[in-house]
């Protein structure tokens, strides 16, 4: 190949580039010029939908544009997932994303229209929502490990609800599961609150499930909070114990929110849209709101929550296997 040949091939590389830095800083020096459409993959009143909302308050200023919330429901999550992964990497189309989503469907599904690490760019983690271990009144245990030594010299006589199959309630109680070799049925229901007031009668004897749903009822006497799943107390709960504390090393779990963007959103977009989110979550009124959800705020770097969706993906995909979970 000649000199002048080399040269040639070179300069076009060079404008290339150019032409690509100068549509990307372009992009962002205008954006956003129009409202920004937040895609929840759940319906209205939602715990992921109620985050979303009290986030769109906060984040409108701080990003200087419109939200339009657009539920998306249905076929556990994997609509609105979808409708994201198909959108223009312009940063005009966000997706609430818990963890389901990113971690647990993944396993469940034998076919997705879409590839997690592919097809989605990880923004910025929301919320970390520990669960809370609850057992029913009428059991004699007041820790973790008096469970599975219970389940244990006690086969075939504990049962866990979980508000439905492939919640993050089911994988711990699963993983629960795992460490009494078995000796615990789960019994799935399909949603929160008739496996609580199964829980309350003690048909069922434990249960994981969202602070915010276990909360009243451990308040008010009708269930026994033995621990929560976080590697530190929870505020609200001061008295109850960890998992760790409890005599279960080990075992931190949350149910995370998140928030994603279409594959292949420039890097200058995905740090201003990082940067305002980090903003928005920081404000006072939006942890309350969090603290009243039973979570806490979040935040942090895109790569920060990347390594998180892979390491819980690794994780509790390794739980479902064992336990043979599947989606309906």
């Amino acid at each position: 190949m000649s000199i002048l040949r080399m040269i040639v091939i070179a300069v076009g590389y060079v404008a290339a580039f150019a032409a690509a830095f100068s549509a990307a800083f372009s992009a962002n020096a205008q954006y956003p010029d129009k409202p920004i459409r937040l895609i929840v993959p759940q319906a209205a009143g939602s715990n992921t939908d109620i985050v979303a909302r009290a986030l769109a308050v906060e984040l409108v200023p701080q990003i200087g544009a419109q939200l339009v919330i657009d539920n998306r429901p249905g076929a556990g999550l994997i609509i609105g997932l979808e409708i994201t992964a198909r959108s223009a990497p312009d940063g005009y189309t966000l997706c609430m994303s818990p963890i389901g989503a990113l971690v647990i469907s993944p396993h469940m599904f034998a076919k997705l229209p879409y590839d997690i690490e592919r097809d989605f760019q990880p923004v910025v983690q929301l919320t970390n929502n520990p669960l809370m271990l609850a057992v029913s009144t009428s059991l004699p245990v007041n820790s973790a490990r008096d469970i599975i030594d219970y389940a244990k010299q006690n086969p075939g006589k504990l049962s866990f609800a979980s508000s439905t199959a492939g919640s993050p309630g089911h994988l711990a109680g699963e993983l629960l599961k795992q460490l009494t070799g078995g000796q615990v049925e789960h019994i799935p229901y399909k949603g929160g609150a008739q496996a609580i007031a199964d829980l309350i009668a003690g048909r069922v004897q434990i249960m994981f499930e969202g602070m915010n749903s276990m909360a009243p009822h451990v308040k008010g006497g009708k269930l026994r909070g033995i621990a929560v799943t976080s590697l530190k107390r929870v505020g609200a709960f001061p008295d109850i114990p960890t998992m760790a504390e409890s005599g279960v090393p080990g075992f931190d779990i949350s149910a995370w929110q998140g928030m994603v963007a279409p594959a292949g959103l420039p890097r200058p977009l995905l740090d201003r849209i990082n940067a305002a989110v980090n903003r928005a979550i920081a404000m006072p009124n939006f942890k309350t709101r969090m603290v009243e959800l039973g979570s806490e705020s979040s935040g942090g770097t895109p790569e920060e929550f990347t390594a998180l969706i892979r390491r819980d993906s690794a994780r509790w995909g390794e739980v479902i296997r064992k336990a043979g979970i599947k989606a309906d």
